[in-house]
């Protein structure tokens, strides 16, 4: 754990910071911000790739409605392509923790690195099975990235987007193969960039 930090003790105020999507081939990085109510405690929270869709979901409404305050919020494909991955990454997370209606005292980002904010913040690595607002971060972030890829099914069909969520499966490159990129496609990724450039 970075700092010392014993997160049961750690103060009030505390957003926790996640992101979804990172790894995709196509759709934006999705992240969230969440502070927890502590006298609104949410059971079951727990990184979200742990969790049955079903409970996500369930999950999801509940850190709504019960939650201090939480943000979500973006980088699309333009953006990840311009600055690349990981600083547009860093960019949605920013943008979530400025989207919070309360001012944290401190953001725990998961991972390993932190993005550029106006309040103190630590990296948590595996913070998501560990820090419960990491962890609800993760939910929101992840129901919410999966929403819109279902959405992205509807309007780019053929390409398997609702099932594989954009990740390079070989169903996923099957399709872009022999359909093409898309405009949600990643450009700057290496699979769409071969496509795009004709190379096997």
């Amino acid at each position: 754990m970075q700092m010392g930090l014993d997160f049961s003790l750690v103060e009030e105020l505390v957003a926790g910071v996640d992101e979804v999507g990172r790894g995709p081939l196509c759709g934006p990085v999705v992240t969230a911000a969440v502070i927890l109510d502590p006298a609104r405690p949410i059971l079951g929270l727990n990184d979200s790739k742990k969790l049955t869709e079903a409970r996500r979901e369930k999950l999801f409404d509940e850190i709504r409605e019960k939650a201090l305050a939480w943000c979500i919020a973006r980088a699309d494909v333009e953006e990840i392509d311009r600055l690349n991955i990981l600083h547009a990454t860093m960019l949605a997370m920013q943008r979530a923790v400025e989207g919070l209606g309360v001012t944290p005292r401190l953001a725990l980002i998961d991972g390993n690195r932190c993005p550029k904010l106006a309040v103190p913040s630590a990296p948590v690595v595996k913070g998501d099975s560990q820090v419960p607002a990491i962890a609800a971060a993760s939910i929101l972030a992840k129901v919410s990235r999966d929403r819109e890829m279902q959405e992205m099914e509807r309007l780019y069909p053929g390409y398997g987007i609702g099932g594989h969520k954009g990740y390079p499966t070989p169903v996923h490159l099957e399709a872009l193969k022999r359909l093409g990129a898309t405009p949600i496609h990643r450009r700057s990724f290496a699979p769409v960039r071969n496509v795009l450039d004709g190379v096997e």
